[in-house]
């Protein structure tokens, strides 16, 4: 089976539960995920029946010429069942090439429909829509391979290889807590503001003395808002910069009691190693179908607005001009959460 997921590292994070838990059910099917090149780390751990192929679209592969190359490559592997989980038009080229071929060609249903009516600001229709996960095992059962959705983390229940990581990381100490906080996101209006961010990083401390707390983020202007507050907090580690790479984060990801993240690609990595997220929502909301992966919403904190959600991927601009719905939210409403998530793994009842 060739399944097909191009987009960004979150999308693509959320098919790992779903090929995973394939591989594991049908073990003499050999798999094949199609995807950008920095998707590699997610599947290195897959069971031995996945192989990953990595296609970089926007040069090698780019425009219809690139495509017909690439559909030359993937022929040459003799595919029997292709599943296409993006549907956009790189890979419905390639499923019209796969269909004329008359292969055994399926692909996702995206409930465009109901999520128009989530984000309508005339008459919005606030359910939850199928998830992603469901809408991927959806495709693989239209081509015969149903599949029970049970994976539970890429590391073994202890976590991935500490020792692989730089010495400043270590091994966590008797009593300490670990806490990841990722702060970015794609877009203006799933970014928590960064004042208050700080605020919420401070009250963590407080309530927290026996804890560290690794900073996560890529771009050029996030390491410098990072290291300025590992300066200023010293139980802070920017830890994207030490780190160099997504295969380490996520070894370090499956060590933390919690994550605090925003609804971006940090949620998604964190729930793929079984880390518990208190996930921060502004524009977007849940229901899109695209919380991290055994995520409860319980823990996604968000405040109610007539207007919210006004898109599914964050890249409306404001319609009320004041990004009420994710400068509503206090450093508090963060930290009670993460209170609550932290008792519930050590087992406390919490104060709330």
């Amino acid at each position: 089976m060739l399944i097909i997921r191009f987009s960004a590292i979150g999308d693509v994070a959320m098919t790992v539960p779903v090929v995973y838990s394939l591989a594991c059910q049908y073990p003499s099917l050999r798999i094949s995920v199609l995807s950008r090149p920095f998707a590699r780390p997610l599947f290195e751990h897959m069971p031995s029946n996945v192989d990953f192929m990595e296609a970089d679209i926007k040069r090698e592969y780019r425009g219809i010429k690139g495509l017909n190359a690439l559909y030359r490559r993937l022929v040459a592997k003799n595919f029997t069942a292709i599943a296409d989980f993006h549907d956009i038009l790189r890979s419905n080229y390639l499923r019209l090439r796969f269909n004329l071929a008359q292969f055994k060609v399926a692909h996702i249903n995206k409930h465009r429909s109901g999520k128009r009516r989530l984000t309508d600001q005339g008459h919005k229709v606030l359910v939850q829509q199928p998830t992603s996960f469901e809408n991927y095992a959806e495709v693989l059962a239209k081509l015969g391979y149903p599949v029970k959705l049970d994976f539970t983390s890429i590391f073994p229940p202890e976590g991935g290889n500490l020792k692989e990581l730089p010495e400043a990381i270590g091994q966590k100490k008797e009593g300490e807590t670990w806490i990841g906080v990722a702060p970015f996101a794609g877009h203006k209006g799933k970014i928590y503001p960064l004042d208050k961010m700080e605020a919420a990083i401070r009250l963590i401390l407080q309530r927290h003395p026996n804890s560290r707390l690794f900073l996560f983020g890529g771009g050029p202007n996030e390491i410098e808002t990072l290291n300025l507050w590992a300066e200023e907090f010293p139980p802070c580690l920017n830890a994207s910069t030490l780190l160099h790479g997504m295969h380490n984060e996520l070894i370090l990801m499956s060590h933390l009691d919690a994550m605090v993240s925003m609804d971006s690609a940090n949620m998604h990595l964190a729930s793929l190693v079984n880390a518990p997220v208190v996930s921060v929502w502004g524009a977007t909301h849940p229901y899109a179908g695209f919380l991290g992966w055994n995520q409860s919403i319980d823990n996604a904190v968000q405040v109610s607005l007539p207007c919210r959600p006004c898109s599914v991927y964050g890249k409306k601009p404001c319609h009320r001009g004041d990004y009420a719905c994710i400068k509503n939210i206090t450093p508090t409403m963060i930290v009670d959460k993460l209170d609550s998530v932290l008792n519930n793994k050590r087992g406390v009842t919490s104060r709330q």
